[in-house]
C-alpha cells in the first residue's frame, strides 16, 4: 500500500538527495588564494560577487541523480515487501559509497594544503546522513508491515 510510513520516509530520502544540487558541499574554502564553494555540480569561484562555474563534476551529478531516484523506485515495490527491504538495504550500502566518493571529490578538489574546518563544511555533506535514516526508518516500516501480514495469517 502506497500510504504507509515507510513510503514517507522513502520520499523523505529521496527529497533530501535531490537537495543536493541546492546545497553546497563546502563554502569558503579557499583554494589558490580565491574562495570557491564546492557542490556535487561542480566548483564555483566567487568573481566580483558573481559564482562562476569553473569545474564540473559530471560523474558525480549524474549518480546523484540516480541514487535520489532509487528511493522513488522502492516506493512502487510495496506489492513485494521482500524486494522492498532487500532494495532499501542495497541503497543504504549504496549511499554509503556514495558518501565516501562525494567526500573524496570534496577532498580531492580543495587540495593538500587546505584543511576542511566546520565552519565550511556545508549541508550538503550532512544529508546523505539524513538519507540513510529516512531508509532505516523505512526498513523498520517495512519490516512492520510484514509482521503484520504474518500474524494476521496466523489467525486465519
Amino acid at each position: 500500500m502506497l500510504q504507509r510510513i515507510q513510503s514517507i520516509y522513502l520520499l523523505a530520502a529521496s527529497l533530501v538527495l535531490f537537495a543536493l544540487y541546492f546545497f553546497p558541499l563546502a563554502h569558503n574554502v579557499y583554494v589558490n588564494n580565491a574562495p570557491v564553494t564546492i557542490s556535487v555540480t561542480g566548483i564555483f569561484q566567487d568573481v566580483n560577487g558573481v559564482q562562476k562555474h569553473i569545474e564540473s563534476f559530471t560523474a558525480l551529478t549524474a549518480v546523484t541523480a540516480v541514487v535520489a531516484l532509487i528511493p522513488l523506485v522502492i516506493i512502487f515495490l510495496f506489492k513485494n515487501r521482500k524486494q522492498q527491504l532487500a532494495f532499501c538495504y542495497g541503497a543504504i550500502l549504496a549511499l554509503f559509497g556514495y558518501s565516501f566518493w562525494m567526500a573524496q571529490t570534496v577532498k580531492k578538489a580543495v587540495g593538500e594544503g587546505v584543511q576542511l574546518d566546520t565552519h565550511s563544511m556545508g549541508i550538503g555533506l550532512f544529508l546523505t546522513s539524513i538519507s540513510i535514516v529516512m531508509l532505516l526508518l523505512a526498513t523498520k516500516g517495512i519490516k512492520n508491515d510484514e509482521k503484520l501480514i504474518k500474524s494476521a495469517d496466523r489467525l486465519r
